[in-house]
């Protein structure tokens, strides 16, 4: 979106400079949440790497310590240790999927706040299921029929009124006439 375009949708100066503020507000929203994804992304790729690496040196070990009972004692509490840690990681990252997904939803269903709209819902009752909340248009439903406040109103642009040709506030004067 340009100036110049909404100049020649017939926009004054001002309308177009309060229409790029807020359009630069929501690009801005998107670039920091562009970041946020990019920056979760690559720890992501990190814990699976780490992962990966300390399983290797893991199964390394467990080759040369074939025949020592105390070393592939050690090996297979390392082995739990490691599955407990990346099940951690896991959910950790569910919901990082979860809190990220529920952030972008609110904010697409025009909440002024998400911290508080957040606050008022039922997270327990709403599951990630792929790109899906399932339980949360309910809910959200619910919040815009009794707590509407809490939702951007959206404006309905000026309808022109449409006037009968002549005098409408002509008619019949019963009065004097001064040209009779």
């Amino acid at each position: 979106m340009n100036r110049e375009f909404l100049k020649e949708l017939g926009l004054s100066d001002e309308q177009v400079d309060s229409v790029m503020k807020e359009y630069g507000k929501s690009i801005n929203d998107v670039k920091e949440k562009a970041d946020k994804v990019d920056t979760l992304e690559s720890q992501i790729e990190d814990y699976k790497n780490q992962l990966e690496e300390r399983d290797n040196q893991l199964n390394e070990l467990s080759e040369k310590a074939k025949g020592n009972e105390e070393l592939t004692v050690q090996i297979e509490e390392l082995k739990q240790q490691n599955e407990t840690t990346k099940t951690e990681y896991e959910q950790k990252l569910q919901q990082q999927a979860f809190e990220h997904k529920l952030e972008s939803t609110l904010t697409g269903a025009k909440v002024k706040n998400v911290k508080a709209v957040k606050a008022l819902l039922d997270l327990e009752s709403i599951k990630l299921d792929g790109d899906k909340l399932l339980g949360l248009d309910d809910q959200l439903n619910n919040l815009k029929e009794n707590e509407s406040y809490l939702f951007e109103q959206e404006e309905k642009p000026n309808s022109p009124q449409i006037v009968t040709p002549g005098n409408p506030d002509g008619g019949n004067n019963p009065g004097n006439d001064p040209f009779a």
